[in-house]
């Protein structure tokens, strides 16, 4: 066999185990009481089309809070983490999506000549190739994108002593419950070294009711968005969802918001992927995302001795934050 046919066997090999284990995990979830989806599951080709939609909507101030945090506090952001343009330093963005927010952190590097390598980390390719195409306007600038899991991908990357600045942008952080979200802080914790610096962007608590509509805009994209799981579900594991008999149903609680996809009515799903059934009940939910809110005082909750709040960074309305961690 040639080296090419090889290396083209063993991706498809890893390709096919990964999909194996994504069709096991989501399968699990529905088995579950109550039935749960992994929010990670929305962004194949098209979640990640609709999900780019949703962004643009009035209803998300998120991403536009962001951006306006990181277009005009770029020199105080890298002032505050120690980076000096003489100064050779890494930046590794775990769940990098498109990067169009981390463009304008790049933008400023670029034109005041730091030396910096930039490694996105996504655990989706077609994310990665949506961030190489919307940067390719940059000039150019070393970049390494990386594929996978975060925090293998994290260690990897932790094979030299260049200083460096993690990024976990976006409200990434605020997917996970608690518990979750404080085991994710003490990982990333391990694969970093003391003095580096962790940038973290998070949706800090506020009208509910202004939460509440980012998560179910009135032109039904996050529907979309929502629905597109049972789609997916369709296409990859041979199920017979029929959309008309579900609904979306996002609610706000406990400083999280959470969207649920319902079932209008007593009714029994195939997966032929796997032979089986899956019964939902008339009003049965599935849990397909949390977006928890945050005030200081809950994230310290959650820092515990891995980290130390250094700055916040907000927008004018103050409904978004970036907290700027250094690693103990």
């Amino acid at each position: 066999m040639h080296a090419g046919s090889a290396r083209e066997l063993d991706w498809r090999n890893r390709n096919l185990e990964m999909q194996t284990a994504i069709d096991t995990k989501v399968l699990e979830g529905l088995r579950q009481h109550p039935k749960r989806i992994p929010s990670w599951y929305f962004y194949d080709a098209r979640g990640g089309e609709l999900f780019q939609q949703i962004m643009a909507m009035p209803e998300y101030y998120l991403t536009r809070a962001e951006h306006e945090i990181l277009r005009g506090q770029a020199e105080s952001i890298f002032t505050a983490a120690g980076h000096t343009p003489g100064t050779p330093f890494a930046i590794i963005e775990l769940g990098a999506g498109d990067g169009s927010k981390t463009k304008e952190l790049l933008r400023y590097l670029i034109a005041n000549d730091f030396n910096f390598i930039y490694q996105p980390v996504d655990i989706s390719s077609n994310a990665i190739d949506l961030l190489k195409e919307n940067l390719s306007d940059l000039p150019e600038f070393e970049m390494e994108p990386l594929v996978g899991d975060y925090f293998e991908m994290l260690q990897q990357t932790m094979s030299n002593d260049v200083p460096k600045m993690v990024l976990f942008l976006g409200s990434n952080l605020g997917n996970y419950d608690d518990a979750t979200a404080k085991q994710f802080l003490q990982r990333a914790a391990n694969g970093m070294q003391s003095g580096d610096v962790l940038l973290m962007g998070l949706d800090i608590v506020k009208d509910p009711k202004r939460i509440l509509d980012a998560y179910n805009d009135a032109a039904g994209i996050t529907k979309a968005f929502n629905m597109n799981l049972l789609e997916r579900m369709n296409r990859e594991l041979d199920a017979d969802f029929d959309k008309d008999r579900f609904d979306h149903a996002p609610v706000y609680e406990n400083n999280q918001a959470v969207s649920y996809i319902i079932s209008k009515e007593d009714q029994s799903v195939y997966f032929g992927a796997t032979e089986e059934r899956i019964e939902f009940k008339k009003g049965e939910k599935i849990q397909t995302e949390i977006s928890r809110k945050y005030t200081r005082e809950s994230l310290q909750g959650l820092l515990g001795d891995s980290f130390q709040i250094t700055h916040v960074f907000q927008d004018r309305q103050k409904d978004f934050s970036d907290f700027l961690l250094i690693k103990s």
